[in-house]
């Protein structure tokens, strides 16, 4: 019988299947990522019921999401922030878990260090406690978020309970124009099918601007796929994955290389595959996106204006007129040239060397706009001190941008990096929720490139070369 990617990874993972819908099937867990919010409390209940963790070769511990990302970041000054990260280095080094920390040189943002380390590999399956480990799946791995409780199973078992999830194939075809990248792409998916409509599914992203696509430009897609409602994400490994993947410090050496190799490239959905759903989009037209209300669905071409609320589906008309009410934008109104007052560069979307390498040609020999605060925080201490090799933090800094400590920063207001309330910015960062940046605060989502275009003119805009 045929099978898609999605069906290989899961049904060589099952210990035990069972045929009623009713009962998930029970899952090995070849890898568990872990940071200092969801998951050191899942190692007090190993300690509550005196079980020892299954097995610590298949954990690694950061710290990303509410960390400080000044310089002076060793002094954390909230003291539930405090809390958390003190508890994680406590738990990590009684178990004996591998933990990047500060100054360790891989330190930084979980979805980022795991494949720049070679950690994330093909084939594997990857929890976290954290709904965008959906980004993993970019190398062809079958990668979701868990609660803290499932996160206690996979310590104690390296196994969860799991409904065999449904699967659905996207298609992005056509070339993309130059100012157009990945995120626009995923933006328009979400705004195409909204925020549920790959409830329950796993998606297979495939076509030829897929496979055009670099592998940073893979784990933004593959990342935001939680946005429309998926499980997860993932792409089929080719020459590219395997090239990304060579020599990173925990990738296969050797003999060992050359068996992974081969596996990894056995893994693709077969020709006949089925799927649940599928979804086709030719990205030849597309254009630079950015979201006009609170979740990533409500998102629109650059230049468009925003929706008249009495023009959209009938089930879209509350949450469009509470989203305008909180945005302050009017029916109608151009997006291009809403004024600004923060824009943030970073995330587990797009912090990236790649990501910072883009907003750095953007505002190479240009100046932040004197009504906007910019932040750029790269995703990891690689990726800040590849920056600095290549000149960009120093372009970035000319130009009047704060250029920060690595960490989930402005993403998600759960650290000192928030927007101030009533105040507007655009970020390359995946959520758009009220609040999502700081109490009041609002967020508008985009690209690298629009993001850097947008700090230097002062409100919403394009980069155009």
């Amino acid at each position: 019988m045929a099978k898609n990617i999605i069906e290989k990874i899961w049904d060589s993972h099952v210990v035990t299947a069972n045929a009623e819908t009713s009962t998930p099937d029970i899952l090995v867990i070849d890898l568990m990522l872990m940071h200092e919010v969801t998951s050191a409390q899942a190692f007090t209940l190993l300690k509550e019921r005196s079980i020892p963790l299954f097995d610590k070769t298949r954990v690694v511990a950061t710290l990303d999401h509410a960390i400080p990302t000044r310089r002076n970041r060793f002094e954390i000054l909230d003291d539930s922030a405090r809390a958390q990260v003190e508890t994680l280095r406590r738990f990590c080094k009684e178990f004996d878990v591998t933990l990047f920390d500060f100054d360790s040189g891989y330190q930084g943002i979980v979805h980022v260090i795991g494949p720049e380390l070679g950690i994330t590999q093909p084939g594997m399956t990857i929890v976290c406690g954290d709904s965008h480990t959906s980004t993993h799946g970019a190398f062809g791995a079958l990668a979701f978020g868990i609660g803290t409780s499932e996160v206690g199973h996979v310590l104690a078992t390296g196994a969860l309970l799991q409904h065999k999830p449904k699967t659905m194939r996207v298609r992005f075809d056509g070339m993309m124009k130059p100012g157009v990248s990945a995120k626009d792409a995923i933006l328009k998916l979400i705004a195409e099918i909204g925020i549920s409509g790959a409830n329950g599914h796993v998606i297979e992203y495939c076509g030829s601007a897929v496979r055009a696509m670099t592998m940073e430009e893979r784990m933004t897609i593959c990342n935001m796929s939680i946005e429309c409602g998926a499980r997860g994400g993932l792409i089929s490994p080719d020459d590219v994955t395997i090239a990304y993947i060579k020599n990173r410090l925990y990738a296969p050496k050797d003999s060992d290389w050359e068996r992974a190799e081969a596996h990894w490239r056995s893994l693709s959905s077969d020709e006949a595959a089925s799927y649940d759903r599928e979804v086709a989009i030719d990205v030849t037209d597309l254009t630079p996106m950015v979201t006009w209300g609170t979740n990533p669905e409500q998102a629109m071409p650059i230049s468009g204006l925003v929706p008249v609320v009495a023009n959209l589906p009938s089930t879209h008309r509350a949450v469009a007129e509470q989203a305008l009410a909180y945005t302050k934008l009017k029916e109608g109104q151009p997006m291009r040239g809403v004024s600004i007052q923060w824009a943030f560069i970073g995330s587990c979307t797009n912090g990236r060397i790649e990501d910072l390498r883009v907003a750095a040609g953007v505002m190479k020999g240009r100046s932040v706009h004197p009504n906007v605060t910019l932040y750029v925080v790269p995703g990891s201490e690689a990726v800040a001190a590849q920056a600095e090799r290549e000149g960009l933090r120093e372009i970035f800094e000319s130009a009047g941008a704060h250029f920060r400590m690595p960490g989930c920063s402005m993403c998600l207001g759960m650290n000192d990096d928030k927007v101030p309330a009533g105040q507007r910015c655009v970020s390359t960062s995946n959520r758009n929720f009220i609040g999502r940046q700081g109490e009041g605060s609002i967020t508008h989502l985009a690209s690298p490139a629009t993001v850097a275009a947008s700090a230097v003119a002062g409100c919403i805009t394009a980069y155009e070369e």
